[in-house]
């Protein structure tokens, strides 16, 4: 029996390249059962492209779709800012001649929706009778 000791092997030249080239793309080998493959060569026929080029467009298809819709924050800062131009745009609408107290009242009742509605309005607090 022999008894070597191993050394890794170093090598300079490896240490030195980069996985991908500039302006090379990488080369990914990727395991697909015999009917995956044969339904991306048929979508691939279709579109008259190759299979690499298929695997290529169907995956950034797949990740274009899969990709999370960027979903707006409702913040306090926005519901605050949204309800400004709310009352300015209704302010503009209403007739000129109209009490200030009365343009007041009617602003707020229409930004904050009559008090008969309220149990059913998710982003206010239930009126208590």
């Amino acid at each position: 029996m022999c008894n070597r000791q191993t050394t890794p092997v170093f090598d300079a030249r490896n240490e030195l390249r980069p996985a991908v080239r500039l302006g090379h793309d990488a080369v990914s080998a990727v395991k697909l059962s015999q009917q995956l493959t044969a339904k991306i060569d048929a979508w691939a026929e279709t579109q008259e492209i190759t299979r690499a080029d298929g695997i290529r467009r169907l995956l950034e298809i797949g990740l274009q779709a899969s990709a999370p819709a960027a979903s707006p924050r409702k913040s306090v800062c926005d519901s605050i800012a949204l309800e400004q131009i709310v009352a300015q745009q209704l302010e503009r609408m209403l007739a000129p001649d109209l009490p200030a107290d009365e343009r007041e009242r009617r602003i707020r009742r229409l930004i904050e929706g009559p008090p008969e509605f309220s149990k059913d309005r998710l982003d206010r607090p239930k009126y208590s009778r």
